[in-house]
């Protein structure tokens, strides 16, 4: 582990004998004008890369290749124009990006995708006019979009030729708020490229028009019926006139943007609700001063249809016993009545034992209703002088069988 630094004049091209495992290399003022492809791809341990002072011009997208353990890059005092940002993603563990004093004119929009861990950017001393609007969101996170902790920034943007507009009026306004994730390392920020403002500095510029955008939805919470339309509306204030998008929350997706430039309200349209289009909507305004959104939330309540209840089975009178209908097991046809009830009380019916075997017993049914009209006639003719004769009893053989049906 160790230190190597080259400053020799001669030196034209990046060297390839540097150590493996060398953690810092220096390369200033040399003529190297060009950095090649995995030009340190053998430097896995490499944490500081100063490549400062050197007349370099292009740097190719994977010169950084297996620099995973990059700390710090610094290319200050070249003559870049453009920068490869995507070639960020090689070192996920930078921090610091020194592009001070170089040829770059712009920074486009895509840069702020590679640029999520840089604590320390410098640009100043470059042709910088203009920041898209992307790196205002990712410098200045609304509090809804901040995540875990808030990241703190270090920027040099000063000795750019800055259009004094709204947009960089409001890094000057915002950085110096209380409690501002970003640091300027010089707030004297000059007007070069605004007519009638060049030369001044940003504080003493009129600026007073900027305004952030500002959010007023006709509604915050709308109930609707299922299968009906709904129409969602929110009007947006600020100079210069916010662009208005609306976002559905749940799916985090652009549903409609402002149809026109200038117009200052926007609405949807949601046709033949289903529960589905239920949830929050964000109406979101930005303009270079800022951005600002509004929450809608949609409830829908009802049911598509009438369902047809169903019909309670009517208890229906259970049908006189059948032959046809009748249960297993079951022999009787007609329930007794209470007289016959009392009647079959009367009856004396001996008893057989179960390990003898009937005689004649055969799969015929005896009749209780004429072994009942046979009683009552019994009966009837105890009453009678003794002269006259009862009818005999019946059979063993129909008693036995009685006994068994009943039991």
């Amino acid at each position: 582990m160790g230190s190597v630094q080259c400053s020799d004049p001669g030196i034209s091209a990046v060297p390839i004998n540097v150590p493996a495992d060398t953690v810092k290399l220096r390369l200033e003022k040399t003529t190297i004008s060009r950095v090649p492809r995995a030009a340190f791809y053998n430097l896995s341990e490499l944490r500081f890369l100063w490549l400062t002072y050197n007349s370099i011009k292009t740097i190719h997208p994977s010169s950084f290749v297996n620099l995973k353990a990059l700390r710090e890059l610094r290319l200050d005092g070249n003559l870049l124009t453009s920068f490869p940002w995507e070639g960020l993603r090689d070192m996920p563990r930078l921090q610091t990006l020194g592009l001070h004093n170089n040829r770059l004119s712009s920074l486009p929009a895509h840069a702020a995708l590679f640029l999520p861990n840089i604590t320390y950017l410098d640009l100043s001393s470059n042709r910088l006019t203009i920041l898209p609007v992307e790196l205002l969101d990712l410098w200045f996170p609304l509090p809804g979009q901040q995540g875990g902790s808030i990241q703190r920034r270090i920027l040099g943007l000063h000795d750019n030729p800055w259009l004094c507009d709204c947009q960089i009026s409001t890094v000057m306004s915002l950085s110096t708020s209380l409690g501002s994730p970003v640091v300027l390392m010089d707030q004297l920020l000059i007007c070069r490229g605004s007519p009638g403002q060049s030369g001044m500095l940003l504080t003493q510029t009129e600026l007073s028009r900027c305004m952030r955008p500002s959010v007023q939805p006709a509604a915050t919470r709308v109930v609707s019926p299922l299968g009906s339309n709904v129409i969602l509306r929110c009007d947006a204030t600020g100079y210069p006139t916010p662009t208005l998008t609306w976002i559905k929350t749940s799916a985090n997706t652009v549903m409609q943007q402002s149809p026109r430039v200038g117009v200052r309200w926007s609405i949807i349209i949601l046709n033949g609700l289903s529960y589905e289009d239920a949830g929050e909507y964000r109406c979101q305004a930005r303009n270079m001063a800022g951005i600002s959104e509004a929450p809608i939330k949609l409830r829908v309540v009802g049911v598509s249809r009438l369902s047809r209840l169903p019909k309670k089975k009517s208890q229906k009178t259970p049908p006189k016993s059948s032959s046809k209908h009748r249960k297993p097991n079951q022999t009787l046809t007609n329930a007794p009545s209470v007289k016959d009830n009392q009647i079959l009380q009367n009856v004396t019916l001996p008893s057989i034992n179960k390990t003898q075997t009937a005689p004649n017993l055969s799969p015929k049914v005896f009749s209780i209703d004429k072994y009942i009209k046979r009683r009552k006639m019994n009966l009837t003719n105890a009453k009678t002088p003794p002269s006259v004769k009862s009818s005999p009893e019946p059979p063993d053989n129909s008693t036995a069988l009685l006994t068994e049906t009943l039991g």
